[in-house]
């Protein structure tokens, strides 16, 4: 009876397997996508395309404005900026032409007699209406951008902070829900710690070198956007830049290697801010930047992941690049662990980082400059 018992496990066991086998096999066919952990270890998971896989290591946010594409790739965070107010009102049936419609008819704005200030405040207004018709489509946080023109004007960047976070409150917005976006001028970096040592979460924007970065993160920034593209562009038409020259001579690409160094600056010696990466300009640049907190990516990157589901090759294997292990392993010089301030911060800004600072600016300027040209002309607006 014992013997009979055993012979007819044995054989239950022999079907369980078999099954089992079965099961890994049908998955395994489903799947196609093999992923790494940090250690290198190959991993099934139950992602079905590329999008998925690399999702699982970095915040993917699509680089777009929000008409056509919120429904094919919906954005967790958004930032409002001039350049989607512009895009708004060429577009006249969005949903959100009548936050800029209302904007226009606000009687404290319209009350005011001098032209710049109404304009001024018919911007703010807008920006404040589209961000908080934003902030109920996104999960995470909406990025109102400051004006540019006050990048080196610490005091007037954050009384337009509070100017726009008063607007916020009234239409009841979190404060948990907002981001500030300056630009990295040093006095840019010192508004963006006076800020945050008030609650107030700021995004540093137009980082282009370790020093920016390293100073932005000692100010405490919540996050810190480095475009990684537009070092890469710069490279190819200028030299004589010792950060990017030294990328190079190390066969990296020079944004790239920025992203990563200043990952692992803020990993290895616990600096609260998270890193966005932006101008992604391939799948191959993505993947180098897996384990970054935000990865912004234009939409023809986006389609490809998503339509993709057949397992990599060894050159776009998933792997983590980014995480606390490569933080610790990672080595800086005395000189980069240095307390910054404005004078070595203007010292240790090369060629690459200053032109590209000037160029962010004066597009931004021209942009907010764009903004109340248009405001001046279709104000008042109809039917409101």
């Amino acid at each position: 009876m014992l013997f009979f018992s055993s012979s007819i496990t044995l054989h239950f066991l022999k079907f369980v397997l078999l099954l089992l086998m079965l099961v890994s096999l049908s998955i395994s066919r489903f799947i196609k996508l093999r992923i790494f952990t940090d250690f290198g270890l190959p991993i099934f998971i139950g992602a079905s395309t590329e999008l998925d896989a690399v999702s699982s290591f970095s915040e993917i946010v699509p680089d777009t404005v929000v008409f056509d594409d919120f429904q094919k790739f919906p954005p967790t965070a958004a930032t409002v900026s001039s350049s989607l107010l512009l895009g708004i009102c060429s577009l006249p049936d969005t949903i959100f032409r009548s936050a800029v419609d209302t904007a226009l008819a606000d009687s404290g704005c319209s009350g005011l007699e001098n032209d710049a200030l109404r304009l001024s405040c018919f911007a703010n207004k807008a920006l404040v209406n589209v961000g908080g018709d934003l902030s109920k489509m996104v999960p995470g946080r909406v990025s109102t951008e400051v004006d540019a023109r006050l990048a080196y004007d610490t005091h007037g960047i954050i009384r337009k902070v509070h100017d726009l976070l008063k607007l916020y409150n009234e239409i009841d917005v979190p404060h948990e829900r907002l981001l500030f976006k300056i630009p990295s001028t040093w006095q840019g970096i010192e508004a963006s710690r006076l800020l945050e040592s008030e609650g107030i979460q700021t995004h540093l924007t137009f980082v282009y070198s370790f020093a920016q970065a390293a100073a932005a993160a000692q100010a405490g920034a919540s996050v810190i956007q480095i475009f990684v593209g537009r070092l890469r562009d710069w490279s190819r038409n200028h030299s004589d830049d010792p950060e990017i020259e030294a990328a190079l001579k190390r066969g990296e690409d020079p944004g790239l290697a920025l992203a990563t160094k200043v990952y692992n600056y803020i990993h290895k010696y616990g600096y609260k801010s998270k890193l966005m990466a932006a101008a992604v300009r391939n799948k191959q640049d993505l993947f180098s930047l897996l384990g970054v907190d935000y990865i912004i990516a234009p939409l023809k990157v986006l389609q490809s992941l998503k339509e993709s589901i057949t397992t990599p090759d060894e050159k776009y294997s998933f792997v983590r690049r980014l995480s606390s292990h490569s933080a610790v392993a990672y080595s800086f010089s005395e000189e980069e662990l240095i307390k910054w301030d404005q004078l070595s911060l203007a010292s240790a800004m090369g060629p690459a980082s200053v032109e590209l600072l000037a160029a962010g600016l004066d597009g931004y300027v021209d942009q907010a400059k764009r903004v109340e040209e248009l405001f001046a002309k279709i104000w008042p607006p109809p039917n409101v």
